[in-house]
This record gives structure tokens, sequence and C-alpha cells, in this order.
């Protein structure tokens, strides 16, 4: 893989990835993110009216994970996290499909100093360090 795709917005992204998810025979699997606040005791009233499972569900900023992901065995992908420094699962690494679970992503690292390494991403929580723009 020597190529990327730069794409101007989030939109145009899921477009490509639309597009190249269509051109894999196998059917794809969808994840979705938790559509659920933690309220804090601060404007408690104004997070539950504010905050609707909608208005969650269709943030796309960059830093979060949108709320669907579609993926496909034999899909490459890119991590947008630091997961495992050490064993260099980073931001950047590109992997490529191999397993879809209900919970756990199988993998096998296509760049980098780790290639060929079969890994599992498991289903985690991510929460933000910053606030976000509303």
């Amino acid at each position: 893989m020597k190529r990327a795709i730069l794409a101007p917005t989030h939109d145009t992204v899921d477009i490509v990835n639309d597009y190249i998810l269509s051109l894999i025979p196998c059917e794809d699997k969808e994840y979705i993110s938790s559509d659920s606040t933690i309220i804090s005791n601060e404007n408690c009233v104004v997070q539950r009216d504010w905050f609707t499972p909608e208005y969650l569900n269709d943030i796309k900023y960059s830093g979060i994970p949108n709320h669907r992901l579609r993926l496909n065995i034999g899909v490459p992908v890119m991590l947008l996290r630091n997961i495992d420094q050490v064993n260099g699962l980073c931001h950047g690494t590109r992997l490529l499909i191999n397993e879809l679970s209900t919970n756990i992503i199988g993998a096998t690292v296509i760049t980098k100093k780790n290639i060929g390494d079969k890994i599992y991403i498991p289903r985690m929580n991510l929460v933000p360090r910053s606030n976000f723009p509303i």
C-alpha cells in the first residue's frame, strides 16, 4: 500500500469509504457507538435537552470516531489513535481486516516495523480529553 486518498471533509471520506466497500463482494459489518452521555451535576437540565442520542450520533469531529463504522474482511484501515505504542500500534499504522466479531476486530499489520503481525482490537470506550465545540 503506497498510496493514500486525501479528503477535505468527513462527508467526502464517507463517500470514498462507501465506494471502496461496494467493490468488495463480502457483506460488511456495522459497528455502532454508544449514544448516551454521562450527566454531570453542573447544568444537568441543559445537558439532557441538548445532548439527545440523535445529536450525538450526527457529530463528525476530528478526534472522535463517527457513530457508525462499516468494515469488511479484506479492507485496509488506518489507526487513528495510539493503542499500543510499544508494539507499534500507533496513529497512522495501517491494518488489513481479517476477522469481524461483535466485540473484537482481527487484523494484520501492513505498514511500519511490525508488518505481518496479527493483532486483535477489542471494543473500547473512548473518552475525550478536552471539551468539544457544541
